[in-house]
């Protein structure tokens, strides 16, 4: 299935929509530590889609972050990827074959290779798993989602995590069409704050390194307000810095800043790959909340995106549907208003290279205990 696997440098990552799988991420976790790896290969077009016409090869790549949690223990992660997303039937074999390509390239002390696939989930299309009303509700039991991931696979090696790191659910708003049609396709409450934001007098600025102090005082109220984990703003200096790196999958790294009457009451960090933009980090004020600063910068930040010739915007991170008990649902009730297109990812699935040691990992990662890949 899989032929020319090799290991190249992470400057020559192709050029991707996907931010975590870019240069620019490599060298925002290497700044934190990890060690960033690109694996390079190619496949025929029929060993991996069904209906080919005329059959050839794909050539591909993805970038693993290794992350040493001790002398003798470390995990490869691959951040959204690969990005070449086969049919359904060979999704796992595929997999299989890259893990036990990529394993000489990986430490020895590395116990398991956790992929958090974008890839659409195999249930998002299954009627069983929406109510009447259309909602996504719960996925089938862990037992048989194995099942149906190791499906021809030959090892039967694959497990679902018992938590997924990046969001397995997104909102991406199709950005080909005009700005007002892009805006009428928002509910009409979105479109409503947005507009009333301009009459409240609401202004957004796209500013520098020098505004990080802001944003990191609006990200520490936000944080504090939703009980949230609080980065080091030494984080956000790393993912600003980075953004100068070179490699054919740099990424344009825009901090916007919205402002009532001169004071800062909302952020957001917009992030360009590809033809995309991704909302990646936001926060905002306790305060003046009735401008509705966090519309404002969110439209803008669309507009942005259409204007640097980006083809959809990535909302980031919502809960599967409305379950008032997901930590995620108030930002999907913020952004489903946008008038996107859902998507829901199979989420992180990990293939196990030591298998009593990534037993007691497993073990320590559930009770909270130990080890956590991020």
């Amino acid at each position: 299935m899989l032929t020319d696997v090799y290991r190249k440098e992470v400057e020559d990552l192709y050029k991707t929509p996907i931010v975590q799988q870019t240069s620019f991420w490599s060298l925002v976790k290497k700044k934190q530590g990890a060690s960033p790896i690109a694996i390079d290969f190619k496949s025929r077009e029929s060993d991996l889609f069904a209906n080919v016409e005329y059959d050839r090869y794909i050539y591909s790549d993805f970038l693993v972050i290794v992350r040493h949690l001790s002398n003798d223990m470390s995990v490869a992660y691959v951040p959204y990827g690969p990005e070449l997303e086969p049919d359904e039937q060979h999704q796992g074999v595929f997999l299989e074959e890259i893990s036990e390509c990529i394993r000489p390239f990986l430490p020895k002390t590395c116990i398991l290779i956790r992929y958090d696939l974008s890839w659409e989930s195999y249930w998002a299309n299954d009627p069983a798993c929406y109510d009447e009303n259309g909602i996504f509700q719960e996925l089938p039991d862990i037992n048989l989602q194995n099942l149906r991931f190791n499906c021809n696979t030959i090892n039967w090696n694959f497990q679902k995590a018992q938590f997924n790191i990046l969001p397995s659910s997104t909102i991406y708003i199709n950005l080909q069409d005009d700005l007002n049609t892009i805006l009428m396709r928002m509910k009409p409450k979105t479109r409503y704050n947005i507009h009333l934001s301009q009459r409240k007098g609401v202004v957004v600025r796209s500013m520098g390194m020098e505004s990080l102090d802001v944003w990191y005082e609006l990200y520490k109220e936000t944080a504090m307000r939703n009980g949230l984990y609080l980065n080091d703003i030494r984080y956000f200096e790393t993912v600003f810095s980075s953004r100068s790196c070179k490699g054919l999958s740099s990424a344009d790294v825009h901090l916007l800043l919205a402002e009532y009457e001169g004071k800062p009451i909302a952020a957001m960090f917009l992030i360009i790959t590809g033809k995309r933009g991704s909302y990646l980090y936001g926060a905002s004020s306790s305060a003046n909340r009735n401008c509705m600063a966090t519309y404002a910068l969110q439209w803008e930040a669309i507009k942005m995106s259409k204007a640097m010739g980006c083809n959809e915007y990535d909302m980031f991170g919502v809960s599967p549907g409305p379950d008032a008990s997901h930590p995620l649902y108030g930002l999907y009730k913020f952004k489903i208003g946008f008038g996107g297109r859902m998507h829901h990812g199979l989420g992180c699935w990990d293939y196990p290279l030591d298998q009593e040691k990534y037993n007691c990992f497993r073990g320590m990662e559930i009770n909270g205990k130990g080890f956590h890949v991020r």
